[in-house]
């Protein structure tokens, strides 16, 4: 309002006087504040709000975006705040590749590969990125990663360079072939069903007190036949069979116990076979469990040396101690040797470097200690980290340090130099003490006692005709073919202590000396508890070589599997090879289920079941697939430039 002055006509007579003028004015100014700070308290959809307050409000960060932040905040989560199993991905990505993956046998499988590059190609098209990102709260924990913090199993899925069952699940073509295959098959379900039927939940099977064993080796853990099947059950077909073990997995599998556990037993089989289960299948239960189990380990390392005892309580004090038979408090090279395959997974999936840098900690601790004559011993002290004993055995106690050195470097996609090194160091420290040739023309593997030879082998060791054939191709190019027949030589050897007994299975040791060869000469050697390494090695030099002799070898050792060891309600070991009239020792291994089952399935099954061009299987026959970060890389990067 605007008041003029009139000539003639006083102010207080027309106007307002002052005060009345400051009064209004300052209530004036009152509404004008109340009305314009009224705006912060509207809703953010208000176009009042967005007009007044657009350059200075700080806008939100949407799901999806990729920021590191984002994708720590997500590693931090808490379990039961994950994204719930099973539901689909972003981009449809899982639940496409886990239908491929669990169809039943009777159904051609279709994953060739121009079908898979197809599939691929349509996996990229199902979604714009836009609407991928904004769906990424959906999506499965393993695929959640957009950014390269998490791991994804589709990106996974498509560095493999072949579908992992094969193009038919590795049906061999010749009949007979795969008649022999059907019967493994077979002897795999009646060993399952009988576990299922007497022991369901126990560790492992007494078939003939049709109970089940429980034992210490495990710490309070159970279902160890469950876990070491789950592979073998899924690479065979045996879908029912397998569902029944992952519902018991989802369900049963309690991690929380307090007992005293072998740190290498539980890794080799727990670890290794919930890895295996979770790379083949994609389900998060597998993953979920093990990333639970791999926390419960790491107390183990806590010594001076990093050198991991041997014993562990699984429970909250996470106390870890050797073995009471272990030489002054010693370690022992074939447990702690025997980490690095599964722990480096584990640092894969959880984007957690701290189980590779326990591994590698091991190895720079070997490195830099003396070696006698290049060898390793069996004994460390893990508080001083020096040997205590110069006990050097490729069977037992020393046996899978070796095979994971080889097996380390083949796993990193041949990127792991160090592992190759030491590798082929300690395989000519072994040439050239312990391997040795008898009079009757068989090479052996010796023992090495403080410069001493015992010239025993034992069933153990016939792993490392395998372990040999699969580096040949990477050593020096001269010694290439030189490997490959040392390989043959061995598992020549390791047949010869089959054949040569009555059962036509195999003892637990035998010697080269006193008159014998290939032969246990002590009652104590005389048994065998179902042990699948000559097995091991045939299947291997199959591949490698295609010598019909391989899979005539594996049917022999089937046949008596079935004469000696089938019984009633499963299968059992033996006492003595050498006599036909058997006595059963009443356990159902569950190495039994998870190794030598499965290596005389691959055995009769063409080599693209599982294809050793993608996976390497770790100590307990768990198949773990070839780490290809320039692969990954790639597959991050193509994602990273779409999404911009």
């Amino acid at each position: 309002m605007v008041f003029r002055k009139l000539p003639g006509v006083s102010a207080s007579g027309m106007g307002l006087r002052l005060s009345q003028k400051f009064v209004f004015l300052l209530f004036l100014s009152g509404l004008v504040t109340l009305c314009f700070g009224a705006l912060f308290f509207l809703p953010d959809s208000v176009r009042l709000k967005r007009i007044f307050l657009s350059k200075t409000e700080t806008q939100p960060v949407t799901v999806g975006s990729g920021s590191e932040n984002d994708a720590r905040e997500h590693l931090k989560r808490p379990k039961e705040q994950e994204h719930p199993r099973g539901m689909t991905s972003a981009k449809g990505e899982t639940s496409t590749k886990l239908k491929s993956l669990s169809r039943k046998p009777s159904v051609p499988h279709e994953a060739t590969e121009a079908r898979l590059a197809g599939s691929r190609a349509q996996e990229d098209l199902t979604l714009p990125r836009s609407k991928a990102e904004s769906a990424s709260e959906k999506a499965t924990a393993s695929d959640h990663g957009a950014t390269s913090d998490t791991f994804s199993y589709t990106k996974f899925k498509r560095c493999l360079l072949k579908p992992p069952l094969g193009r038919d699940y590795g049906k061999p073509s010749d009949p007979k072939t795969n008649e022999r295959r059907e019967k493994v098959k077979e002897m795999m379900k009646f060993a399952w069903d009988n576990y299922k039927r007497y022991a369901w939940g126990k560790n492992e099977l007494r078939p003939l007190t049709r109970n089940g064993h429980i034992g210490n080796m495990f710490g309070g853990l159970r279902g160890a036949s469950i876990i070491d099947s789950l592979d073998t059950l899924y690479i065979m077909g045996l879908m029912e069979e397998y569902n029944d073990a992952k519902e018991w997995v989802q369900t049963s599998l309690d991690l929380n116990s307090n007992g005293e556990a072998s740190l290498f037993e539980v890794n080799i089989r727990y670890v290794g076979g919930l890895l295996s289960a979770y790379y083949l299948t994609g389900e998060e239960v597998f993953k979920n469990k093990v990333m639970e189990l791999g926390e419960k380990l790491l107390p183990a390392f806590n010594t001076p040396t990093g050198i991991p005892r041997g014993v562990i309580n699984l429970g909250s004090s996470g106390t870890s101690w050797s073995w009471g038979w272990a030489s002054a408090g010693s370690s022992i090279l074939a447990e702690f040797g025997t980490l690095h395959l599964e722990f480096v997974h584990l640092t894969e999936l959880s984007r957690n470097p701290i189980y590779t840098e326990k591994v590698m900690n091991i190895r720079k601790l070997l490195n830099k200690i003396e070696k006698p004559h290049g060898l390793y011993p069996n004994f460390l002290s893990p508080v001083s980290g020096n040997w205590v004993q110069h006990h050097v055995s490729i069977g037992g106690l020393g046996d899978s340090f070796y095979e994971y050195l080889i097996k380390s470097f083949l796993m990193s996609d041949k990127t792991d130099d160090d592992a190759k090194k030491m590798y082929y160091s300690a395989l000519e420290a072994i040439e050239a003490n312990l391997v040795q040739k008898s009079a009757g023309g068989l090479t052996y593997m010796a023992e090495w006692r403080g410069g001493i030879l015992d010239h025993k082998m034992g069933h153990l060791a016939c792993f490392s005709g395998g372990m040999i054939g699969i580096g040949a191709d990477d050593g020096a190019p001269e010694k290439r073919q030189h490997y490959l027949d040392l390989a043959a030589e061995i598992t020549h050897t390791c047949h010869e202590s089959y054949s040569r007994s009555a059962t036509k299975l195999g003892p637990e040791a035998f010697r080269f000396d006193g008159g014998g060869e290939a032969t246990a000469t002590r009652l104590s050697d005389r048994y065998y508890i179902l042990r699948p390494e000559v097995i091991e090695s045939y299947m291997y030099m199959w591949r490698l070589t295609h010598d019909p002799k391989y899979r005539e070898w594996g049917w022999e050792a089937v046949e008596a599997l079935e004469q000696h060891c089938r019984v009633e309600s499963g299968f059992s070991g033996i006492r003595d090879v050498y006599t036909m009239t058997v006595s059963h020792d009443n356990m159902q291994q569950s190495f039994f289920l998870s190794e030598t089952l499965k290596y005389l399935y691959l055995l009769f099954s063409d080599d693209d079941l599982l294809p050793l061009e993608d996976w390497v299987f770790n100590t307990e026959a768990h198949p773990l697939p070839i780490i290809r970060k320039s692969c990954l890389q790639d597959e991050a990067t193509q994602d990273k430039t779409v999404s911009e």
